[in-house]
């Protein structure tokens, strides 16, 4: 068993497969942000404007194609040392 230290170290496909991870951590970080920060100027009241909402919507649709492709991504990970080295660096 092989331990890899690096993303470099990785295959063309773990590669792939670990930008599509920080890609979709990424998108559920900025979609949460604005929901913390609506929740937040909503709090004592009142309603998310149509444009708060709108990128609401946005982000979330980012998020969902950033999922479908990490899962896409990992199902091309078909060497089980591959990913599990990958697994590990996700960690």
């Amino acid at each position: 068993m092989t331990i890899m230290q690096s993303v470099d170290d990785l295959s063309e496909a773990a590669q792939i497969a670990y930008r599509a991870f920080v890609d979709m951590n990424q998108s559920k970080a900025e979609h949460f942000k604005l929901l913390e920060a609506i929740e937040k100027k909503y709090e004592s009241g009142g309603a998310p404007s149509l444009a708060e909402n709108l990128e609401l919507g946005n982000l979330l649709e980012k998020h969902d194609r950033n999922v479908l492709a990490f899962s896409t991504a990992m199902a091309a990970v078909t060497d089980d040392e591959e990913r599990d080295n990958l697994i590990r660096l996700m960690s």
